[in-house]
């Protein structure tokens, strides 16, 4: 059992938003919707990649905000790219470094495992020439990070 599991507060889009987290990531599971008063889905819980998730239509009091978002690791650019355009689609928005709005407003971060190696190499020139490469993106692109660190 998860201990801790992100509670995403929407308008009155739970159930729209969950069916479309769930066609985004292949591992994915709708665990249960439970109805409201009128029948509209009140609360849904699903996975996304084994991580639990709890989904409620509590009305237009609160949104959200880039203040927390959702990483995605992601192996290859090929998984940058499928990421990217599907949580773009719909009406998202890009932001930069890799990071995203999805049509509901939950920003999300798209990370190809090359970003933090990059960042980190011990060669401190290689370093900052990949940070400013990445400062120049929206989305990531892994080529032109590996070369900036090459110079």
């Amino acid at each position: 059992m998860q201990k801790i599991s992100p509670f995403l507060w929407f308008d009155s889009q739970a159930e729209e938003a969950v069916n479309f987290y769930a066609s985004v990531f292949k591992n994915s599971k709708v665990r249960r919707m439970t109805p409201g008063p009128g029948g509209k889905v009140m609360v849904a819980e699903f996975e996304l990649e084994g991580l639990h998730f709890i989904a409620l239509n509590g009305g237009p009091h609160f949104k959200f905000t880039e203040a927390i978002s959702m990483s995605v690791d992601c192996k290859d650019q090929a998984e940058v790219d499928y990421y990217w355009e599907r949580l773009t689609s719909g009406g998202g928005q890009p932001g930069q470094c890799g990071w995203l709005k999805d049509k509901f407003g939950l920003s999300w971060q798209i990370v190809p495992e090359a970003l933090p190696r990059l960042l980190n190499d011990p060669d401190a020139a290689k370093a900052s020439r990949v940070m400013q490469a990445m400062m120049q993106m929206t989305k990531i692109e892994v080529d032109r990070l590996e070369q900036a660190c090459a110079g």
